[in-house]
């Protein structure tokens, strides 16, 4: 992936967060406090999640457990499949984070070593701060309903968090056009 990409997709992924939260209609935040517990989400999230983990398993090499990538598969699958059946609670969130942490891992490896492009740490830092914020999600799902039932909660905490978020998005888009 290229710097440009790594920038510009998280920059329209943030202008399009920042659209819903301004535009705050009751079907946006019906919709995202509905998240954590959709089963429709967890279908989607966490099963791309799912099979992005097991297609990078099966392409590890020997100095990552190569040899035994076959039973990585099998024990990783089986995780995964039975999540969906022992722990449903939140999946989503997790789905949400598992993407997010896969995702990220491509984006730092378009600026890795690009030294020239000191305005690349604009999409560095988002990106760790996402990191930490999964990380955190991924422990404590409850916590997504929790601050989405915050967020929510005032029609001017919604628009502040859009505008946050656009605001942010239309700079790393202009940044990401200086490469």
């Amino acid at each position: 992936m290229s710097l440009f990409l790594a920038t510009l997709i998280p920059a329209l992924l943030l202008v399009a967060a920042g659209a819903l939260l301004l535009w705050n209609a009751p079907v946006v935040s019906a919709t995202a406090r509905a998240f954590p517990r959709s089963r429709r989400a967890v279908y989607v999230l966490f099963g791309l999640g799912a099979g992005w983990f097991l297609y990078i398993v099966t392409r590890l090499t020997e100095a990552d457990f190569g040899n035994y990538k076959l039973v990585l598969f099998i024990v990783f699958a089986a995780i995964a499949i039975l999540s969906f059946k022992l722990v449903p609670d939140f999946l989503a969130v997790r789905g949400l984070a598992v993407l997010v942490l896969l995702a990220a891992g491509s984006f730092l490896s378009a600026a890795f070593m690009q030294w020239d492009y000191p305005q690349r740490l604009f999409m560095v830092a988002l990106v760790y701060v996402v990191i930490i914020a999964s990380l955190f999600l991924a422990g404590y799902p409850y916590r997504m309903r929790d601050f989405l039932d915050w967020l929510f909660a005032r029609p001017s905490r919604a628009r502040t968090a859009g505008m946050l978020c656009g605001g942010y998005g239309l700079l790393l888009a202009i940044v990401s056009f200086t490469y």
